[in-house]
């Protein structure tokens, strides 16, 4: 056929088609992806709070900033505030509505945890990414204890990592005059720790900088050098370890034990409720919303308190009753506290006890998740410098990224308040199923942001772990009546908590006044009382998240029960509690409800 020199109208059908196909494909290639969005934020977000907070990035294994520490100083924490100032602006820019459910869950934790940090005070110098309390420096924590627990931590398998650790080691004193200037500037705010809870501090300062580098507890990991790493290098690195040690760190640790004996400590007060310091009843009612996730006031924390100590008691009683012991609560807490055959006589052997209970509980998780982690955890004492003011045990995270495995650290100093009875619930409260099981499935939840798999919901975590220790009777633990009464008393432990934090926070309670609340209901050692109420003056409000956390876990349970009947799988129920790494609990209660509702329809 000839051509006419015209398209035919085919053609221009066919082009237009063409067009208008690409065109559309421009305007939605155009278009607002909220889902897109939303994982840009989150990622840019984690890797500037990792620049802000070398030691977290550590802590998790993230490859950069290795050599580097947090900024302790009034700048510090105000960079910080600027950066979720700013990524909270960012993140409600981004329509929640159009987000698929998993992200939205993203979208909620994300903006709790900002708006949770800037609704702390200025003075609050340490950062809820890392904080112990309302000041730079405690018995517990702080610049002295972060320095120690950072070293410890880093990689220690080529030259190139013992590099890096020589190098934070030579650049410690930065960080170590920033926590010094935050200090002075919370003295000037009228913000001081109480008396009673400082005293420790500046002889454990001392001891972790003596005269000689390998005596430090800081530079155990050239103690340590693995034979993988060649002899020349070897001595190179011993050698700029000790040049850095003794030019370097020992100079400013000397230097913050002066600070905190010469100026600080006179400046410390009386009072030990935070109510007395400026600002200090919003500032604490700011402390218990953050770390129970709730809207609960502290006499709303407090009444509960006292409803759970009775209700617990009661059960003590009938496990006094049971054992067949003849006499008084006390006489039988004395008897526990007394008798040589719940006391083991060395260090060496407790840590074997907590080690053989973990052996026995790895397998009987099978029936009850259908999800485990594959980070391996060991048993390890507690460091000496920090083991008469440190609880009876706690959990530290592995991280995959850097090799590192995760630990629970026992406490191995004075061994006559560690009674075997309360081992077991401690041991699933800190290893599994508590802290290491749910915080390894968090670290390696598939598809989840950086930002998830880390942040600390201590209503979550620490209610997770206080439900963990009443799994052990589904594990076929405490088969005898003295471990029961040791799973109650952690129990009562707990609701003990909610008694005296809020009394002394907020009620004018004494130190004295909560020892006693304390030891006339539970069967604790007086020594580990009285580390428990000091933690608790200088940390206010955390320990208030663990029978929160662990009492809604319950009532949700409870629900799912209720609601599935003969369908009810503990496993899977475990499976949705933990599938969404830690939340807050009013993420948790949305998240449970609406599962049930799909697996009840």
């Amino acid at each position: 056929m000839r051509s006419t020199g015209k398209p035919s109208s085919r053609i221009i059908g066919v082009v237009l088609a063409a067009f208008l196909l690409l065109g559309g494909a421009a305007l939605r290639a155009q278009e607002p992806d909220p889902d897109s969005e939303l994982r840009t934020l989150l990622a840019s977000t984690w890797d500037d709070l990792m620049r802000l907070d070398p030691e977290w990035a550590t802590e998790v294994g993230y490859p950069d900033y290795q050599t580097e520490w947090r900024d302790r100083s009034p700048e510090g924490a105000t960079a910080l505030r600027a950066l979720m100032e700013a990524a909270l602006v960012d993140l409600r820019t981004i329509e929640r509505d159009g987000l698929e459910p998993g992200n939205r869950i993203h979208y909620d934790v994300f903006e709790d945890f900002a708006t949770t940090l800037l609704a702390a005070p200025l003075t609050e110098r340490v950062s809820v990414l890392s904080s112990y309390g309302y000041t730079s420096i405690t018995q517990m924590d702080g610049v002295h204890h972060s320095v120690s627990r950072t070293l410890r931590s880093m990689p220690r398998r080529t030259v190139a990592d013992y590099e890096a650790i020589v190098a934070r080691v030579r650049g410690v004193g930065a960080t170590i005059h920033g926590a010094m200037e935050s200090l002075r500037t919370d003295l000037r705010a009228g913000v001081a720790l109480p008396a009673v809870a400082f005293t420790a501090v500046p002889q454990q300062v001392t001891d972790l900088a003596p005269d000689e580098a390998l005596s430090s507890p800081l530079m155990v990991a050239f103690t340590e050098i693995p034979e993988s790493i060649d002899e020349t290098d070897r001595r190179r690195l011993l050698a700029a370890a000790e040049s850095a040690y003794r030019e370097h760190l020992r100079p400013a640790f000397t230097e913050l034990e002066a600070f905190l004996r010469d100026d600080y400590g006179p400046a410390t007060r009386e009072t030990i409720g935070l109510s007395d310091v400026p600002g200090g009843p919003g500032w604490y009612a700011q402390k218990v919303r953050t770390f129970t996730t709730t809207d609960m006031t502290p006499r709303q924390i407090h009444e509960l308190g006292l409803a759970e100590v009775a209700r617990i008691r009661a059960a003590m009683e009938e496990v006094i009753e049971d054992s067949g012991f003849e006499g008084t609560f006390q006489d039988f807490t004395h008897f526990l506290q007394t008798d040589p055959r719940f006391y083991y006589q060395t260090a060496e052997e407790l840590l074997a006890g907590y080690r053989d209970i973990s052996k026995r509980a790895d397998p009987e998780l099978v029936p009850l998740f259908g999800i485990l982690p594959r980070m391996p955890y060991g048993v390890k004492a507690i460091p000496d410098f920090s083991a008469p003011t440190s609880t009876t045990a706690y959990y530290n995270s592995g991280a995959h990224a850097s090799g590192r495995p995760a630990w629970f650290y026992a406490n191995t100093y004075n061994l006559p308040a560690r009674p075997k009875w309360e081992m077991e619930a401690l041991s699933l409260h800190e290893a599994v199923p508590g802290h290491h099981l749910q915080i390894s499935i968090a670290q390696e939840l598939s598809d989840m942001p950086e930002f998830r798999r880390h942040v600390p919901y201590n209503a979550f975590v620490e209610g997770w772990g206080l439900y963990a220790e009443t799994l052990g009777y589904d594990m076929g633990f405490y088969q005898d009546p003295y471990s029961r009464y040791g799973q109650l008393s952690y129990q009562m432990w707990r609701a003990v908590r909610l008694v005296v934090d809020t009394g002394m926070h907020s009620f004018g309670w004494t130190r004295q006044q909560a020892i006693d609340f304390f030891a006339e209901n539970s069967g604790k050692a007086e020594h580990d009382i009285a580390v428990e109420i000091d933690r608790y003056i200088v940390w206010p409000g955390q320990a208030l998240g663990y029978m929160v956390g662990k009492l809604k876990i319950e009532e949700l349970r409870r629900r799912a029960e209720d609601r599935l009947g003969d369908d009810f799988d503990i496993r899977v129920f475990h499976d949705r509690v933990l599938e969404n790494g830690a939340v807050p609990l009013s993420v948790l209660e949305r998240h449970i409800d609406a599962w049930l509702e799909s697996a009840a329809g």
